[in-house]
């Protein structure tokens, strides 16, 4: 009822030239009424501004939103990527750690040797041949074998790694007999030490080499045809170790 005498009002006012006109013609409650609408519709304007301010700081509240979460997946795929580089630079430090683990394992190889001739019967004898033939001087007394890579069996030693090896022999014999001790890489002769003067009283002799050899390369000693060396009390001697790993 009260909003059909407001417009019944309002319809009135309508047809009057101003306010105070209207003023005149309204009752007192009806005054009262219009006074309370025209600040109820005020406050319905305050409160549109109000919701129109609400509704843009929303609106840029999304932006940022947006903006935000846009970020954030920028920052997931930075995160990706740099989860990939640490997880390259960790299998490049494992290969460099077995890299280093390699070349500590060929810092332990240890290859020395030492041993010297004996005589191969105990029939009073005191040297090793002479032979009709050139023949692999054996040093059946093992002095020390670290690496284990001298055989006393047969005399020869295989190189375990490849590198650069150091090796001496030397020998005593009697000064009436000839010494012809010569040393080989696989086949090939190296080094030689020979005493063929056959009136001294004794004979004392060897050499030395450095040599490069390759895994399972074969370094002995041969003894020349009709030549002969002591077999006891360790005077004649062979003897080698690795000096560097290559």
């Amino acid at each position: 009822m009260l909003w059909l005498v407001l417009l019944f009002c309002g319809a009135a006012l309508a047809q009057d030239v101003t306010n105070a006109t209207v003023v005149e013609r309204c009752s007192p409650d009806m005054c009262d009424l219009l006074k309370q609408f025209g600040a109820m519709s005020e406050k319905l304007s305050a409160v549109e501004t109000k919701l129109q301010d609400n509704v843009t700081r929303l609106q840029a509240s999304e932006a940022k939103l947006r903006k935000a979460e846009s970020s954030i997946s920028n920052l997931r795929v930075k995160l990706r990527d740099s989860d990939t580089r640490l997880s390259n630079s960790e299998i490049r430090l494992q290969a460099s750690e077995a890299q280093v683990l390699e070349l500590k394992n060929k810092g332990k190889v240890k290859m020395i040797f030492s041993a010297a001739a004996a005589a191969a019967t105990t029939r009073g004898n005191t040297h090793v041949g002479p032979f009709l033939v050139e023949t692999t001087l054996i040093y059946r007394t093992v002095i020390t074998n670290i690496g284990n890579a001298y055989n006393s069996a047969t005399g020869v030693f295989t190189a375990p790694v490849a590198g650069v090896y150091y090796f001496t022999f030397f020998y005593t014999a009697e000064g009436a007999r000839r010494v012809h001790l010569m040393l080989y890489k696989n086949n090939l002769m190296v080094v030689t030490a020979n005493d063929p003067v056959l009136s001294d009283n004794g004979d004392n002799g060897g050499n030395a080499v450095y040599l490069p050899l390759a895994r399972g390369d074969r370094v002995y000693v041969r003894m020349g045809a009709n030549s002969y060396v002591y077999g006891n009390g360790y005077l004649t001697t062979f003897s080698g170790s690795l000096i560097t790993q290559l």
